[in-house]
């Protein structure tokens, strides 16, 4: 009787580890708080106007913050540290202020759309201005110059001039 017990007590457990658990992964975006600085350049990252960005590492708490999306692609873009990364993080500049975006605009940076080239002005010069759709980059394009890119687009070499 004992055993019948043990072995009815040991069935959900078995059964609980043979089910699907692979519900998608929730990401939380951190807030970028109002002293702190970018991860790549070290300046006041609120300070300045223009979408910024947020990773987050793999395995980690670490959630390193830009204060542009230039520089968050320029960190992310290295092969070393391309593998490391679990999610990256843009503001929808399309839904919030250019000069002090709202961290409740955030969009997964690899589904965005940008606009390189444009002549609104963030930290680090012209800005790689990030969207949640196409139809709003484009807009913005219209208005202030670029082109518009998908995420696969954006490399080391343009950001880089060449």
């Amino acid at each position: 009787m004992k055993k019948l017990i043990c072995l009815l007590l040991l069935i959900p457990s078995l059964m609980a580890c043979s089910q699907d658990n692979s519900a998608p992964e929730q990401v939380l975006v951190q807030s970028i708080g109002e002293h702190e600085r970018c991860h790549l350049c070290g300046m006041m990252i609120t300070k300045y106007p223009g979408p910024k960005g947020t990773l987050q590492l793999k395995n980690t708490d670490i959630s390193p913050k830009f204060c542009s999306t230039r520089d968050m692609f320029n960190f992310a873009l290295q092969p070393e540290n391309q593998r490391q990364i679990s999610h990256l993080m843009v503001h929808d500049i399309g839904t919030t202020d250019w000069e002090k975006p709202n961290d409740s605009a955030f969009i997964d940076a690899t589904k965005a759309w940008y606009v390189y080239g444009t002549s609104r002005k963030a930290v680090m010069g012209s800005a790689v201005a990030s969207f949640a759709t196409k139809e709003s980059a484009q807009t913005f394009a219209e208005e202030f110059g670029g082109v518009v890119l998908q995420y696969k687009q954006i490399t080391l070499g343009l950001l880089a001039g060449e």
